[in-house]
């Protein structure tokens, strides 16, 4: 790396954390537990809005993990989601009513918290719709993969954002509190996905599945991006730059073999394609909060009215995550 573009770098993280430090006033602490948070704890960050119908399957994902705590910042919720999770006794909590838009989507709030909160744990930053997948999720806890990360001296730990989806229209069966989204949601993309790399910041720049194949028919290169590394031993100078798409130090970013993937890797199982989603691109396309005068909702909305079914002959229906390692979405690497 040349002098300059380290010069250029730097000067971009403390930038942001220096953003990240402005906007900690927007932030009104509703429930604080984190006295109870021990050194050896992964800590789930996660920013929310109106998602009290997907909270109780979230608890209870991560907590079957092993998860030791759960930092929530809510954003201005009228559906009881932040009294919900106040009452949790493993949640810290939360609250804003500033805009979603100007604190960077969310990460000027979250890189905050992660710098007096997550500094020296390991830190998994996701959505209340993503779950965390990684090699030998169904017998070994979370705890289990950091301390292999914490042997071989690896700071972070990607995964691919796997879009689920029913097989019929997205309301055709309602998504019920405290179920497994992936009872209805149960089915993939395999393949579909392109793949470059960026040379700024170096991480896999990952696009395609179905919001791609569907919503983004016509520009495919516009749909969202499904690369992200959720899990990072956090330390006082990092930053996520945009979600949890890359990060700097850059270093950070540089997760995946140069030859194809053989470190090892997870994916995020993404549920948003449920009932709830109708009611959430209405309230999105009012707001406007979202990334790129919220494009993505706009694509959403165009296609929900005709009730798309995003299901192929050529859609897998979700086993574990040994299917997906066949299907090359994920590495279990050297870790056995």
């Amino acid at each position: 790396m040349g002098v300059k573009t380290a010069i250029r770098l730097r000067r971009e993280r403390r930038l942001r954390q220096w953003r990240a430090f402005r906007k900690r006033r927007q932030l009104k602490l509703v429930a604080d537990r984190t006295a109870a948070i021990r050194p050896s704890d992964v800590i789930v960050f996660c920013t929310l809005r109106n998602e009290r119908v997907r909270l109780p399957y979230f608890l209870r994902y991560y907590r079957d993990l092993r998860v030791g705590h759960f930092i929530f910042v809510d954003n201005g919720s009228d559906d009881g989601s932040r009294d919900y999770l106040a009452e949790q006794d493993d949640c810290t909590v939360f609250s804003t009513r500033a805009s979603y838009k100007a604190s960077a989507f969310g990460i000027d709030w979250i890189n905050h918290l992660l710098h007096v909160y997550g500094t020296g744990h390991w830190t998994l930053t996701v959505d209340p719709d993503e779950f965390f997948v990684y090699p030998f999720c169904d017998t070994r806890p979370i705890d289990a993969l950091t301390d292999w990360l914490d042997t071989y001296a690896i700071r972070s730990f990607p995964a691919m954002l796997v879009d689920m989806y029913p097989k019929g229209p997205i309301d055709a069966e309602p998504y019920r509190e405290g179920q497994n989204p992936f009872e209805i949601a149960s089915w993939f993309d395999a393949g579909n996905y392109m793949i470059s790399r960026n040379p700024k910041l170096h991480n896999l720049w990952i696009q395609g599945g179905p919001r791609a194949r569907v919503f983004f028919a016509e520009e495919p290169i516009a749909a969202p991006s499904l690369n992200k590394t959720p899990l990072v031993k956090w330390q006082r100078d990092y930053v996520f730059v945009s979600s949890t798409h890359m990060l700097l130090p850059r270093g950070l970013n540089m997760v995946y073999d140069a030859w194809g993937g053989e470190k090892a890797s997870g994916c995020l199982l993404h549920a948003k394609f449920l009932s709830p989603l109708t009611d959430k691109v209405a309230e999105e396309m009012e707001r406007r909060e979202h990334y790129a005068g919220s494009r993505e909702y706009e694509a959403y909305g165009a296609r929900l009215s005709n009730q798309p079914d995003l299901w192929t002959k050529w859609s897998e229906r979700y086993i574990n995550w040994r299917q997906l390692e066949i299907l090359g979405l994920m590495s279990k690497g050297n870790w056995a």
